[in-house]
C-alpha cells in the first residue's frame, strides 16, 4: 500500500517520534507529582504542510482529551519534546478510525501535533493592567517596516500571530479577524503597531488575515464570516475583533476584550474629526462575542463591493435585542492610514432595505468559499480563500 503522502525528511522525522504521554499521565494521576494539565490542541508542528493540517485538523480534535477526563480508545500518544509551553505530540491512529475517512483501512498513520499544556493552577491575570499600559501612541507610518524586520522584532510571538502572558491565564482569548487584500505595506504597518498594543493588554491573541483570490469585486464581509468559521477550526475563542486593515488605535487603554455587548471599537477617527459620524454605525473595527456572532447568523453574505455590511451588521444587533457598546471618543480614537477609496457599491441600500428578511438565511448558515491556503506565519495566520460573486 502507497503512503499516503510522500514522505520528506521533514515528515519522516514527525513520524518517527515515540515516546509515552499516556504513562506520564497516568503516573501524575496516580502520584499527585504534578499540577493537573490540560489539553487543548492549538499549533499543528511547523514543518506539517497545509494538506495536511487540512486533512486532520478536525479529526485531532475528536482523538485528543481535554480536562484529562475523558481518553481515546484504541489511540496512541507518543511524547516528542517540550517547548516553553508546548507539548509536541505524534498521534497514532490505527483503522478504522482514520483510515475510514481517508479511503484506506489497512495502515496505521502517526500525526503530528503540537499540544499547549497549561496548568489548572496558573493564576487568571490581574484585572488591572494599568501599569503595562502608556495611554496616547505614537502613529509610525514610515519606514515601512519588511516581514523580516518585524519577525526579528517580534520573535516572542507564537506561529499564527500568537500570544499570550508567561505568568498568568487570560481569561479570554481573542481572534482579531482582518479582511485584505492587495495591502502589503498596510498590513506591515498594521502588524507592527497591534502586535505591541496587543501584549501591553495581556491579550490571549491571534491575527487571522483572510485574503480573497482573484480580482472579483470584493466582499468584505464575506471574509469576515470566513474568518469566524476558519479560526474556531483552529482553536477555541471566545470573542472577535473585526478590524480594517487601514485602522490603527491611538490609545492602548482601549482595550480589545470580550464585550458584554457588541462593540464598535473605531469610535473617534482622525478623517471624520474623531467625530462619531452616526449612532448606529458599527463599521472600521468591532467587537463581537462568539456566542452573540452565532446569534446574530454572522454578517450578511449579500454585500459585494464597498458599503452596507455594517449597517445590515447594526440592524441585526438592534433585532436581536442586544445594544451597540463604546469607549469614550477620547480613548476609542484611530488614525486611518491613506489610501485609494473604493468605488460604493449602487446597489447597497436596496440590499439593506430586505436585510430583516435575510437575517435567519444569510450569513453563517448559508456561507460558501474555498480554502485555497491556510499558512501559519509566525506574524499571523494567512488564510486565502476564494468566493463566487452572485450571477
Amino acid at each position: 500500500m502507497p503512503p499516503l503522502c510522500p514522505i520528506t525528511p521533514y515528515k519522516g522525522l514527525f513520524f518517527l517520534v515515540v515516546a509515552f504521554v499516556l504513562l506520564e499521565y497516568l503516573i501524575n494521576t496516580f502520584t499527585n507529582s504534578k499540577p493537573s494539565v490540560y489539553f487543548n490542541t492549538t499549533k499543528l508542528l511547523n514543518n506539517v504542510d497545509d494538506k495536511e493540517i487540512h486533512t486532520y485538523g478536525p479529526l485531532l480534535k475528536t482523538l485528543l482529551f481535554k480536562n484529562n477526563k475523558t481518553h481515546p480508545h484504541n489511540k496512541t500518544l507518543h511524547f516528542a519534546t517540550k517547548n516553553d509551553s508546548y507539548y509536541s505530540y505524534a498521534v497514532t491512529v490505527p483503522p478504522p478510525q482514520l483510515g475510514s475517512k481517508l479511503g484506506n483501512t489497512s495502515t496505521s498513520v502517526t500525526v503530528p501535533v503540537a499540544i499547549e499544556a497549561q496548568n489548572d493552577s496558573t493564576p487568571l491575570c490581574p484585572d488591572d493592567i494599568s501599569s503595562n499600559l502608556k495611554g496616547r501612541l505614537p502613529i509610525v507610518k514610515s519606514p515601512v517596516p519588511t516581514a523580516q524586520e518585524l519577525e526579528t522584532r517580534f520573535d516572542w510571538l507564537r506561529p499564527g500571530g500568537r500570544w499570550s502572558p508567561e505568568n498568568c491565564r487570560a481569561p479570554k482569548r481573542v481572534a482579531l479577524v482582518v479582511p485584505f487584500r492587495c495591502r502589503g505595506e498596510h498590513l506591515l504597518l498594521f502588524l507592527q503597531h497591534m502586535h505591541p498594543f496587543l501584549k501591553r493588554q495581556q491579550l490571549d491573541y491571534r491575527i487571522f488575515v483572510v485574503e480573497q483570490d482573484g480580482d472579483g469585486t470584493f466582499n468584505r464581509a464575506m471574509l469576515m464570516n470566513v474568518g469566524y468559521k476558519e479560526a474556531l477550526a483552529v482553536e477555541r475563542f471566545d470573542c472577535f475583533i473585526f478590524h480594517d486593515i487601514d485602522l490603527l488605535p491611538e490609545d492602548d487603554r482601549n482595550l480589545y476584550t470580550c464585550p458584554e455587548q457588541p462593540r464598535h471599537m473605531s469610535v473617534a477617527v482622525d478623517i471624520f474629526k474623531y467625530k462619531l459620524p452616526y449612532p448606529e454605525i458599527f463599521g472600521g473595527v468591532s467587537a463581537i462575542s462568539t456566542e452573540h456572532f452565532k446569534l446574530l447568523n454572522g454578517f450578511s453574505n449579500s454585500f459585494w463591493g464597498w458599503g452596507g455590511e455594517d449597517d445590515d451588521m447594526s440592524n441585526r444587533i438592534r433585532y436581536h435585542h442586544l445594544h451597540i457598546s463604546r469607549y469614550p471618543l477620547t480613548i476609542a480614537r484611530y488614525t486611518m492610514l491613506t489610501h485609494k477609496k473604493d468605488k460604493p457599491s449602487a446597489s447597497r441600500y436596496d440590499v439593506l432595505k430586505q436585510g430583516q428578511q435575510r437575517f435567519d438565511k444569510d450569513g453563517l448558515n448559508n456561507l460558501r468559499y474555498k480554502l485555497v491556503q491556510k499558512k501559519y506565519h509566525l506574524l499571523y495566520t494567512w488564510i486565502l480563500v476564494a468566493v463566487d460573486a452572485p450571477s
